[in-house]
């Protein structure tokens, strides 16, 4: 099903006497396509939850419509929406049984759509065996590990068959193995079903690791929307830049002069631009070490984290205390090396506006 979010904004009152009212999410417009995972990313506070609450029908909107495919439910209380949750707190029932929990949403059903014991029992085992937890039907929440809660808590969602599965910060609580684990299922089991899934998290590795698209916001208002790969490659802006990237972009103060990128007093690339200063910024991956690169940087160390190497070092036209730079030959610097050089892959510069922090799309060389 297609959600849209039509101009939706939601403001709080300020506590504070005199003050105006707290936007927690201005003016958002987009379509979510039927079938697809869409990640909802940005910083703590940046208003996702916020939209998230909004589509199932916890908050009312201040302005703005809703639309599930062509049926406007700005208006329409939550229970009667077909959402399913998933929270980040599994929100399970201690006393409960794991069937029992999957069961619960069904006893809820009224009038024609009210299921015997037996149909709610077959309903629940369908979506057990979806998260592959249907050995697991006997215990209590308490007799399973957090990944299994987290499944019992997906399975719990599933069971309404819903036409909307939301899913806030559905990972934060596991350990990082299990992260990777249940984001893994939480794909299969999107693929599976084709439900339109919404996925909440601060996590950037995480959204790009399952999103079929990616939506960026900051201060309750949407930034960029895209593939992951595409909004990795073509921020749209310095902050999505910074926000999207593991080991994150480094960030230069930069000038361009006679059609020169100028970071500091290194001539670094060919620049088709008039002068102006920028925001030069380069990801971990393109920097290459090369004894005559024009780009030199002062040595504090280099980490070894199995797959990647990382060189440690400062430039003084750096935004920021150190930058870090992936490269597989790092693992040849020797230990005394005071200084290193760098040639820049031109695909990994990304050059930005010193006003306001906009791309600047120019041809490097």
């Amino acid at each position: 099903m297609k959600i849209t979010l039509d101009h939706l904004t939601k403001k709080f009152p300020n506590r504070a006497k005199n003050k105006p009212d707290v936007i927690a999410v201005n003016d958002f417009t987009f379509e979510m396509p039927d079938g697809k995972l869409v990640g909802l990313l940005g910083p703590s506070g940046c208003g996702k939850s916020t939209v998230l609450n909004l589509i199932c029908g916890l908050l009312k909107a201040t302005d703005g419509r809703i639309y599930f495919d062509e049926d406007d439910v700005t208006n329409v209380p939550a229970e009667y929406r077909g959402v399913g949750i998933v929270f980040q707190n599994y929100a399970l029932y201690p006393h409960l049984t794991v069937e029992k929990n999957i069961m619960f949403p069904l006893e809820n059903f009224k009038g024609k759509d009210k299921l015997s014991k037996g149909e709610m029992k077959a309903r629940a085992l369908e979506a057990a065996k979806l998260v592959q937890i249907d050995q697991l039907m006997e215990r209590k929440p308490a007799e399973l590990s957090g990944g299994q809660q987290q499944r019992v808590a997906i399975a719990r969602a599933l069971v309404k068959q819903p036409r909307v599965l939301l899913m806030d910060e559905p990972l934060s609580n596991l350990d990082a193995r299990l992260r990777l684990q249940t984001r893994e299922e939480i794909r299969r089991i999107q693929r599976e079903t084709k439900i339109t899934t919404i996925f909440v998290t601060h996590d950037q590795e995480e959204a790009m690791s399952i999103s079929d698209l990616i939506v960026v916001m900051k201060d309750g208002v949407l930034q960029q929307i895209g593939k992951p790969q595409q909004i990795y490659d073509e921020p749209c802006n310095l902050f999505v830049a910074k926000f999207l990237g593991t080991p994150p972009i480094n960030v230069f103060h930069g000038k361009v002069e006679n059609g020169k990128l100028m970071v500091g007093k290194d001539e670094v690339l060919s620049a088709d631009l008039p002068d102006q200063e920028v925001w030069c910024a380069i990801r971990p991956e393109g920097f290459t070490l090369d004894e005559n690169g024009p780009m030199q940087c002062a040595l504090h160390g280099v980490e070894i984290m199995g797959r990647d190497v990382s060189v440690v070092a400062v430039h003084p036209a750096l935004e920021g205390t150190e930058l870090r730079a992936i490269t597989p030959t790092a693992r040849r610097l020797d230990d005394d090396v005071e200084t290193v050089r760098f040639r820049l892959d031109p695909e990994k510069v990304l050059l930005f506006s010193k006003q306001d922090e906009t791309r600047i799309r120019c041809e490097l060389k």
